[in-house]
């Protein structure tokens, strides 16, 4: 979008608040970046350029502006609409794969020679991997200086830096302070808690945003020890590549409000990438809801409870292994199972603020599992069986990097799997906006209701028109239902 001079000057103008993570606009007079919302007077149009990231303005020489903090922007909705290498990179960043494994490393997770994924990205987004990661690194270093009372030398290696000089240099150069004229910045009542690993932050969203079906639906089918609903927060542990973690998530009017505590800190990047895919917090729910409503029987749905979220996961492999559980079962079968698998195989974690006990059983500790000792009939024994190995094994990738096409093309070849399973697990865990699910009971029941077609190929006719955001279509019909799913609980 940065390309279009003139509908940037018109969202800057408007000080358009959707339009915020999409692109940066840079002031040449004052070398300061900004969100399109930035509640300053605007400049004078010549003097703005826009970027496609804060990367490419941090590397074209602009700092952040402090009244908008543009590095708190919801992220840019295409990098969970689209499924080709640009996508798939910038998910692994997100993901914090460069400062774990460099650029090499995400290089061979996309299955791209380096060179190709540098061109690429610079293309698209005026900055490579390692400026893309470091303006990652300068958001985290901000965010633990700002609610942490954690040295700054814990901060820096915490946030990915490799030496505190460099981080004190990023810092300096991004926000135009020093790490500790940042903190000295902060209000004495918004002083950072001192309660060791544990955070306090605001997640953005786009709005509008219908918390019900969102957070009903992970309420509904938490898996008990591993996820809970405790006082109007939905809480769950999360298997983190430097350790364990509790996240608690509440729904607030204009942000969620997100409780971390984490064994390592070096996992905090990682674990705000998960919680906002779980929630679905980067996308456009104004350009999405504009599609749907074209069809006349959607419509109402829409206008009724505008900005439904895809209730997504932190975890691919987990979620793959509980659609499987819950094949041909009910919701709470499905819960009963999990937690079996949980009590028995997984990671016990200490959770002093509620009732959580495991972290979801790794793809290894499963395939362990004698399938015997399982109590489901055979063939779905054989599926499970069949799906834990493949995890383990590599033969399957449900990572941020999943080629969609491919993936739904090797879980289609397991036995016991049909169509439904993989359109969920492309849904709710690989993030295909576009996944459908026209052979879903509730749906068809919510078709015939609203005098769609309710046969599985009629339907998959009709919804073509509301391409490429049928799953979104799919939580409007779900909605329809008075299923627990659909409602927060009280």
């Amino acid at each position: 979008m940065h390309t279009d001079r003139e509908r940037c000057v018109r969202a800057v103008r408007s000080k358009d608040a959707r339009f915020d993570g999409w692109f940066f606009t840079a002031v040449l007079t004052t070398r300061i970046y900004c969100r399109p919302s930035c509640p300053v007077v605007p400049p004078k149009t010549e003097n703005m350029t826009f970027y496609p990231s804060a990367a490419a303005c941090q590397q074209a020489g602009f700092r952040a502006c402090k009244r908008c903090r543009p590095d708190t922007s919801p992220g840019s909705p295409e990098w969970n609409q689209r499924a080709d290498l640009v996508a798939r990179a910038m998910r692994l960043i997100a993901d914090g794969v460069v400062d774990r494994d460099g650029v090499p490393g995400l290089a061979a997770r996309l299955g791209y020679s380096t060179r190709q994924v540098e061109r690429q990205l610079l293309a698209e987004l005026g900055a490579g991997p390692l400026a893309l990661a470091r303006a990652q690194r300068a958001q985290t270093a901000r965010l633990l200086i700002e609610t942490t009372t954690l040295p700054m030398a814990e901060i820096a290696f915490a946030a990915g830096f490799s030496s505190i000089r460099t981080f004190n240099d990023t810092v300096r150069e991004v926000f135009a302070l020093s790490p500790s004229e940042l903190r000295a910045r902060l209000p004495k009542k918004n002083a950072p808690a001192a309660t060791p690993g544990a955070l306090t932050l605001r997640l953005p969203f786009r709005t509008p945003l219908n918390p019900d079906n969102l957070f009903g639906h992970l309420a509904a089918t938490a898996v008990p020890g591993v996820e809970e609903w405790r006082d109007g927060a939905y809480r769950r542990t999360l298997r983190l590549p430097y350790g364990h973690g509790i996240v608690s998530l509440t729904p607030e009017p204009d942000h969620i409000a997100c409780r971390l505590t984490l064994g390592d800190l070096r996992d905090l990047t990682v674990a705000i990438s998960r919680c906002r895919r779980m929630l679905d917090l980067d996308a456009d729910p104004v350009a999405i809801d504009d599609q749907l409503r074209t069809d006349p029987l959607l419509a109402p749905l829409v206008d009724k409870a505008p900005g439904r979220r895809v209730p997504r996961t932190v975890d691919e492999a987990e979620f793959a292994v509980r659609a499987v559980l819950g094949q041909q079962v009910s919701t709470a079968a499905a819960r009963t199972h999990a937690a079996r698998l949980v009590s028995a195989h997984g990671d016990p974690v200490d959770d002093p603020e509620g009732g959580l006990t495991h972290v979801f059983p790794t793809p290894e500790a499963l395939a362990a599992v004698d399938p015997e000792s399982l109590a489901m009939p055979r063939t779905r024994r054989t599926t499970f069986t069949t799906l834990v190995g493949q995890l383990a094994d590599g033969t399957i990738h449900l990572g941020p990097e999943s080629d969609w096409p491919e993936t739904r093309a090797r879980l289609l070849a397991l036995p016991g799997f049909g169509p439904w399973t993989v359109d969920v697990i492309a849904m709710r865990a690989l993030g295909d906006p576009d996944a459908f699910l026209p052979t879903d009971l509730g749906i068809r029941r919510a078709a015939k209701e609203l005098g769609l077609p309710s046969t599985p190929a009629a339907l998959t006719a009709r919804a073509a028109a509301w391409r490429p955001w049928r799953a979104y279509a799919v939580q409007y019909l779900w909605a329809t239902d008075n299923h627990p799913i659909n409602f927060l609980p009280v």
